[in-house]
């Protein structure tokens, strides 16, 4: 046989420090064999004791290299021309990337073939390996990173009363069967990478800001450090029944928190952008990548059908009680917003889902005529909002219930204004 390198042989006269590495370019492109006793022009030199070699390789391939390859490799020893030479197959994984053990799944570690050499992987031929192997569902993938600590999810896990040990860990799909930290542990790690960006606005447009945030760590953090944020920014109005005081917040808390939660649990975590919040005078908006799961429509959404994105985070947040069950989040926004006259806006786009909540506590800029009959102030103010509640009416009145509610039964009565819904969703708008 004559003996010549190629993509797929290797030439080696002896075992050396690299020979793990030509294991693992074989096992990640397209197999290979390597023939140790042979120089590179070819020359047999042959190897001294065979059987240790041979021992000396396996114990190379199970203990230098992950994940196991011990099924896609077979070694043994031949005689040619009176040397004995040892021949290493190495069959194209099913794993990949494989890598050495010391090193982890980074380019100093993972090796492909490259005409007769073998070289460092990129970080996008590890990422598109890692595809291949695991599926396209982010969190399932092994995290590229696998130096992860969790130290603030442990936290959250203890305050929750949920043991967060490596058995539950596997069960929870954040350790994958090969001990492989999966993405999802990435994003509960305080290593990961993604972030929420937050600003606050003057008026309704991005003309001035008042102030910036940028939210990192493990996603738990940042929906607690985010949340406690946007409440911050959350006004209180105020509204008087008789002697009692009716506080409003300008935007439902369980909306936002809603909204929050939505935006972290369903985001398409390929993109390496940021969850993005805005906060203006008028609304609040949450722009989350990643459009809607395919087969999914807007219709769906909001009539509770659910399919998360990522399995994986959507059941770690559902064992912390941050969401009750699949699916109920929209719909649970929609009813915080039933006695308000603006509607939640839900914006599906190919790579983008926006969630706009209305500042409810929004002052119309129609304002109380006090040269106007209650009646007349009323119907201009129906005449600019379209439909109104009787807690909106209360407002802009500046009055208790029982003047408000005499005010709309009057203006029923004369068939001005209609009335629908019943109970918290009752609305009132102008007849024609």
């Amino acid at each position: 046989m004559k003996y010549e390198e190629s993509s797929i042989i290797e030439l080696k006269e002896q075992i050396n420090a690299d020979f793990k590495k030509e294991i693992i370019a074989f096992a990640n492109t397209e197999g290979g064999e390597i023939y140790i006793g042979v120089a590179r022009d070819g020359r047999l030199v042959g190897v001294e004791n065979a059987e240790g070699e041979m021992e000396k390789i396996g114990n190379m391939i199970r203990d230098g290299i992950k994940p196991d390859l011990t099924a896609y490799t077979a070694i043994r020893s031949f005689l040619e021309e009176d040397k004995t030479l040892i021949q290493v197959t190495v069959s194209r994984g099913l794993k990949r990337p494989y890598h050495l053990t010391d090193k982890g799944l980074k380019p100093s570690g993972v090796f492909v073939r490259h005409g007769v050499s073998s070289v460092p992987a990129t970080d996008e031929m590890i990422r598109q390996m890692l595809k291949e192997s695991d599926g396209t569902t982010f969190d399932k993938m092994r995290s590229i990173n696998q130096d992860l600590t969790f130290e603030y999810a442990t936290q959250t896990f203890q305050i929750q009363q949920v043991e967060f040990k490596d058995q539950q860990k596997r069960t929870l799909g954040l350790i994958d069967e090969d001990g492989y930290y999966t993405n999802a542990a990435l994003l509960l790690s305080d290593q990961c990478g993604h972030i929420i960006r937050c600003a606050v606005y003057e008026g309704t447009g991005k003309g001035k800001f008042k102030t910036r945030k940028e939210f990192s760590g493990s996603i738990l953090k940042q929906i607690d450090d985010t949340y406690e944020f946007l409440m911050l920014n959350n006004n209180l109005r105020s509204t008087f029944n008789g002697l009692h005081r009716i506080d409003y917040l300008d935007y439902p808390q369980e909306a936002v928190r809603e909204a929050l939660l939505n935006a972290v649990v369903h985001r398409d975590y390929d993109y390496s952008g940021s969850i993005i919040i805005n906060i203006y005078e008028d609304r609040m908006e949450f722009i989350s990548l990643g459009g809607l799961v395919k087969g999914l429509t807007l219709a769906d959404i909001k009539n509770g059908v659910s399919q998360p994105r990522n399995m994986i985070i959507a059941n770690v947040f559902y064992c912390l009680d941050l969401i009750e069950s699949y699916g109920t989040g929209i719909q649970r926004i929609i009813e915080s917003y039933a006695n308000c006259d603006a509607d939640p806006s839900f914006t599906p786009a190919p790579s983008s889902f926006v969630v706009v909540l209305p500042n409810r506590n929004r002052i119309s800029e129609i304002q109380f005529d006090p040269e106007l009959s209650k009646e007349e102030n009323v119907l201009r103010f129906l005449q600019e909002k379209g439909a109104v509640s009787r807690k909106e009416v209360e407002q802009f009145l500046g009055s208790s219930s029982f003047p408000a509610a005499n005010t709309l039964n009057a203006l029923l009565k004369e068939g001005r204004i209609i009335k629908s819904g019943a109970g918290r969703s009752t609305k009132y708008r102008l007849k024609n």
